[in-house]
């Protein structure tokens, strides 16, 4: 497009907001009759009257009035360039509202919070690592980490980041006492250890050649946290299924044996989601670029 069409179609927006050549004139810095040869170029260039004008008013006609709605979508996206690139430019201040799930937040937003916090010394945090749900909006966080399928919301916007793989594990010591299930069936033989959630265990998922698998259990050890269950597989007490983020340091160390894997089913989304707004604050951008590229190597949890 060239560049005297957008002034054009500048003069003209202004001309039909404002409802005169003279307030349009003032409102851009230019002359009544600059705007007036913008109106009347842009006529001709489109072979068609935009504006019925008399002394006292201006009105559109049916082509001006279809007009008027492209162009002023075409002025406001070139505001919204101008701000997008202002947000950017500017420091990134205040304070930063984020939630994430407990045992995730503190394994592995943590360590970027506090790379973001060094880099950003005029910034403040406040922080909620909880595993329950955290409307968003309602209760004023700038950023959500969640996990799961997304629920359709038109007042979030979503950025895939991650995935959540259970893998199902053991000490050494246990497996070699009780021996190694081959089959998710061959878990109802075993010591297992679950996460008590809503007052019952969470069951485990497989995908088996003969289709999806739900071993459901109220397991010999049952603990209403995830870290706690961790610390109980260490230590011998039986089979557990934990998030990789969790147990993902202990694999590789070889404190923890990976079982079933050939049974694993795809894993979950991880998201950072954030308000729907117009233009994100740079401190919840500058937050999400770094989360980014942070993990653009690959998730931290899942490297050998």
């Amino acid at each position: 497009m060239e560049l005297n069409r957008i002034g054009d179609i500048a003069a003209f927006v202004a001309a039909v907001k404002t409802g005169s050549f003279t307030a349009a004139a003032a409102s851009l810095g230019l002359t009544r009759s600059a705007i007036g040869k913008s109106v009347v170029r842009l006529e001709a260039r489109f072979g068609v009257r935009l504006l019925n004008r008399t002394t006292r008013q201006l009105s559109l006609t049916d082509e001006g009035r279809i007009m008027y709605e492209r162009c002023r979508q075409i002025i406001e996206d070139l505001e919204d360039v101008d701000a997008t690139m202002a947000m950017r430019r500017s420091k990134p201040t205040g304070t930063l509202r984020l939630t994430a799930p407990l045992s995730f937040g503190q394994r592995h937003i943590l360590p970027v919070l506090d790379i973001f916090l060094k880099q950003w010394p005029e910034l403040r945090a406040d922080i909620s690592f909880t595993d329950r749900f955290v409307d968003l909006v309602d209760e004023g966080f700038d950023i959500a980490i969640r996990i799961g399928e997304p629920k359709d919301d038109s007042a979030i916007l979503t950025r895939t980041i991650g995935t959540q793989r259970f893998l199902t594990c053991a000490s050494p010591d246990y497996l070699a006492r009780r021996g190694t299930p081959q089959t998710p069936q061959a878990l109802h033989e075993h010591d297992i250890i679950t996460l008590r959630s809503a007052d019952r265990p969470r069951a485990w998922h497989f995908d088996t050649p003969d289709g999806h698998y739900v071993f459901d259990t109220q397991g010999r050890l049952s603990i209403d946290s995830s870290e706690a269950m961790r610390a109980a597989a260490l230590a011998g007490f039986g089979i557990v299924q934990l998030p990789t983020y969790i147990t993902g340091d202990a694999l590789r160390s070889g404190a923890l044996i990976p079982v079933l894997e050939e049974f694993v089913p795809a894993p979950d989304p991880i998201r950072i989601i954030y308000p729907s707004k117009r233009h994100l604050s740079p401190r919840i951008r500058t937050f999400i670029d770094l989360l980014v590229e942070s993990w653009k190597d690959g998730q931290p949890w899942e490297q050998r």
